[in-house]
């Protein structure tokens, strides 16, 4: 990727270029149904597991600061609500969208830049067959789907990390936790930590799709291009997740 003003210009208008090109192509049929049912099992596959074992230290660390933090304000009653809202509102988008960047649109990524390289690319376009329709939307479905699925894990496991490192190691109320939990918190709480995921999961695979599709250079290139989309992925999802946390609390009443 070059460092110029003028390079980075031109990547980030392929990159929505490519963004507006996957949008439109998604409702064209045929719809790849075994491409898509094959990617959302293997990004599945490749972070289900680490989603979960990441997701329950994750609540653990939560639930152990604001425990303590509440104990030194007196208010060991709002443990429970702000341990769980930090969790469904921030840390499983977060972490979900790490996971299917790094797990998930690495290997989007390295596949795609190997049929780059060996030419497959060019010789579907060759014979009129639109990789993008073809090979990207798919796997941006795919990505977002399980990237919805996977935030459900992490809340359900960061809760319950975050209930029994509060309760058991901290010595809390388990009715206060629950009760403090259910008085402030929101069923569109999740509704946003979802669309969140699902935004985050699109954006991983557009990112690492387009990385993938412009390699060049042999392995290395491709190498290359996989580095280039993780550090990419993770700066634009910052920066959504913060527009979209400000677009919430601007709209979405608060209770009190």
């Amino acid at each position: 990727m070059s460092l110029s003003p003028t390079g980075a210009l031109r990547h980030s208008g392929s990159l929505f270029a490519m963004a507006l090109d996957v949008v439109r192509t998604i409702f064209r049929r045929p719809f790849q149904a075994r491409e898509f049912i094959q990617q959302a099992w293997f990004i599945a596959s490749v972070t289900i597991l680490p989603t979960a074992l990441v997701s329950i230290p994750f609540g653990a660390v939560i639930a152990l600061q604001i425990g303590s933090l509440t104990r030194q304000l007196g208010a060991q009653s709002f443990a429970g609500a702000a341990s769980v809202l930090a969790v469904l509102r921030e840390a499983s988008p977060i972490v979900t969208a790490l996971l299917i960047a790094g797990a998930g649109g690495t290997a989007i990524c390295a596949d795609l830049g190997a049929r780059k390289i060996r030419e497959e690319i060019d010789a579907m376009q060759v014979l009129g067959i639109d990789p993008i329709h073809r090979l990207v939307v798919p796997r941006v479905l795919a990505s977002m789907l399980v990237a919805v699925l996977l935030n459900g894990l992490v809340s359900v496991v960061g809760v319950a990390g975050g209930y029994f490192f509060n309760v058991v190691l901290q010595n809390g109320t388990p009715g206060a936790y629950l009760a403090s939990f259910t008085t402030l918190a929101q069923l569109s709480d999740l509704w946003a930590a979802e669309i969140k995921a699902l935004v985050f999961g699109a954006i991983a695979a557009i990112v690492a799709s387009y990385k993938g599709l412009t390699a060049k250079g042999g392995p290395k290139g491709v190498g290359d291009a996989v580095n280039q989309s993780v550090v990419i992925t993770f700066m634009l999802l910052f920066v959504t997740n913060f527009v979209m946390t400000a677009v919430y609390f601007q709209v979405v009443p608060q209770r009190g």
